[in-house]
């Protein structure tokens, strides 16, 4: 927290904040929660940390325990716990933007529990609609070590969580990659994909708007034009084009 707290002051009192572009105008006391995907940690979402603090956000880049728990008991204690901390700064609202497993922790979240404040949510290669790589992978030796409980209820068919989640009812902007860096897995969907998700399968009934960029699963959340977006999409609610 002391090291997000001092890089936050050095940005708003350094010099160049007074000459920021209009997307990069300080936000009055908002904060965005990152959640990262499966099997990854917060570094993963580092770049995109970084850009939301030069942009005046608070910013809690939460690193929790993706692979140990199946996703009811991940999204209550992760999104309850981030909320904590964001608490701290009573910010007047309270923005997510997620990667992949991390987007499903937030509407499961919000299918049992509300957030007054709540602001906007951009979700990165979500699989939405589950993935069909879970459903051929998972009874695989060794797809569960590398991937625990949490990543056997991210297949497709209508019991997968996923699918029994339902209509979103929050503002949400969803970014799906179509570049692939593993050919293999991408044989195992239809249509196009990121190597891990569809298209189709990252979208939801409910979301205000809908954009696809040239990058993989893997490697969203950190390129330049996915980081400019989702910014845009927080301020503005929509993506630009």
């Amino acid at each position: 927290m002391w090291r997000k707290r001092i890089a936050l002051a050095l940005i708003l009192f350094s010099p160049c904040s007074l000459a920021l572009g209009a997307e990069e105008v300080p936000i009055n006391n908002e904060c965005v929660i990152l959640l990262h995907g499966l099997a990854r940690t917060s570094r993963s979402m580092v770049s995109m940390e970084e850009s939301l603090l030069s942009s005046g956000y608070r910013v809690i880049n939460l690193d929790y325990p993706s692979r140990k728990f199946k996703i009811e008991k991940l999204a209550d204690a992760a999104v309850s716990a981030a909320l904590s901390e964001c608490q701290e700064y009573s910010p007047r609202k309270v923005h997510f933007v997620t990667h992949s497993l991390g987007g499903i922790l937030v509407r499961q979240y919000l299918s049992k529990r509300q957030i007054a404040n709540l602001g906007r949510v951009v979700m990165l290669s979500p699989p939405n609609g589950g993935s069909e790589v879970v459903d051929k992978m998972k009874a695989v030796p060794g797809f569960f070590w590398l991937n625990g409980p949490a990543g056997q209820q991210l297949g497709t068919s209508a019991a997968s969580i996923p699918r029994r989640l339902g209509r979103v009812g929050f503002e949400l902007g969803v970014i799906a990659g179509n570049r692939s860096v593993n050919l293999i897995l991408s044989l195992m969907i239809t249509g196009e994909d990121d190597g891990k998700v569809s298209i189709e399968n990252a979208k939801v009934e409910g979301m205000v708007d809908f954009l696809v960029l040239p990058h993989s699963h893997p490697f969203i959340m950190r390129a330049t034009e996915v980081i400019r977006q989702t910014k845009y999409f927080l301020q503005h609610g929509a993506f630009q084009r």
